[in-house]
């Protein structure tokens, strides 16, 4: 199957590696002209996944157009408030692609303002096509190197395309399921960057493991009220898409989000850490998105606006721990 994978973080360069790895032909397209030109001149990604090496039969590309003309599946992985744009690019050089079958969103993230969900967003700007979404406990490194990983593929209509992509990305090293809750599946991989934020801030405030244990439990609690709330499936978060995803990016040293709240934590500023990474932390926008929509739609999240407070109106970690602390007895 031939793959356009667009946006060269680490997950997208990982995704890449993988399916390379697969026998599939895959082709990776950075954002910009300079980071593609580093990537095929050093055949490796030093900025997001440094020491592993890009495979021989990955292609680089960056023009759209012949990129998408040969394309049966399109991945995009760029960042969340990205997406849009990145869309409107596809947009523009999809009038040769003749072979597409599905567009994949591996994007974790409500878009700004609208609130919409990467998918949503997707079919907003391509209406014509096809949208599916990949998620679930997936460190890129990991994945990269073909450790054993389980991820869930979810579209509207789970027919024989979702089947043959299902067949597509998974092997030896990668389990991937399907199913039709797209909303689910999305409110998972957005909320649970949220609650690693706040379980970094555990860390960083050296609270303990039975303090960061009842955090996950009831932020599992709260991912499946805010979800159903909003329409999604109960049963999706206990899968990979919403408590696989929770645990692996709120316990993983690697996690961006959790690392970000273990400095909040820790005492540094958010705007600080912000102007000082590379990489996106998605968890930062997302809280802000899903605050907002919460208060739209009188949705209870506790634990998602204490990390709103702490990142947007300057609270003190210890603080917010403690109105969480101090909130009124009640049954599990």
């Amino acid at each position: 199957m031939n793959f356009a994978i667009i946006g060269a973080g680490a997950w997208g360069t990982a995704v890449a590696i993988h399916l390379t790895r697969l026998n599939h032909t895959v082709t990776l397209v950075p954002r910009r002209f300079e980071q593609a030109l580093a990537l095929a001149s050093t055949r490796a990604n030093t900025d997001y996944l440094p020491g592993i090496a890009l495979p021989p039969s990955l292609q680089l590309g960056h023009e759209l157009t012949p990129v998408l003309m040969e394309a049966d599946v399109i991945l995009l992985a760029c960042p969340s408030q990205a997406l849009r744009e990145t869309c409107e690019r596809v947009r523009q050089n999809l009038g040769l692609a003749t072979q597409l079958k599905l567009v994949v969103s591996l994007v974790k993230g409500l878009e700004l303002g609208s609130h919409l969900r990467p998918s949503e967003v997707i079919a907003a700007v391509l209406p014509q096509v096809a949208v599916g979404v990949l998620s679930g406990p997936t460190n890129a490194a990991e994945v990269a190197r073909g450790r054993p990983a389980a991820m869930v593929l979810a579209a509207a209509q789970t027919d024989a395309i979702l089947a043959e992509v299902q067949a597509a990305l998974s092997g030896p090293t990668l389990r991937v399921y399907t199913s039709d809750d797209v909303a689910g599946v999305e409110f998972g991989g957005c909320l649970k960057n949220i609650y690693a934020i706040a379980a970094g801030c555990c860390d960083g405030l050296k609270l303990g493991d039975n303090a960061k244990a009842a955090l996950l439990t009831r932020a599992l609690a709260e991912m499946v009220r805010v979800g159903v709330a909003l329409g999604a499936k109960a049963e999706t978060f206990y899968g990979l898409g919403g408590f696989g995803d929770l645990v692996a990016t709120c316990t993983g040293a690697w996690s961006r989000n959790r690392t970000f709240g273990q400095h909040l934590g820790e005492g540094a500023k958010a705007a600080d850490l912000l102007a000082g990474s590379k990489a996106v932390v998605e968890g930062y926008r997302t809280t802000e998105s899903f605050y907002g929509l919460c208060q739209e739609r009188g949705i209870d999240a506790p634990i998602l606006a204490e990390t709103y407070r702490i990142l947007y109106a300057g609270k003190p970690p210890a603080e917010a721990l403690q109105a969480l602390m101090s909130r009124e007895l009640r049954r599990e």
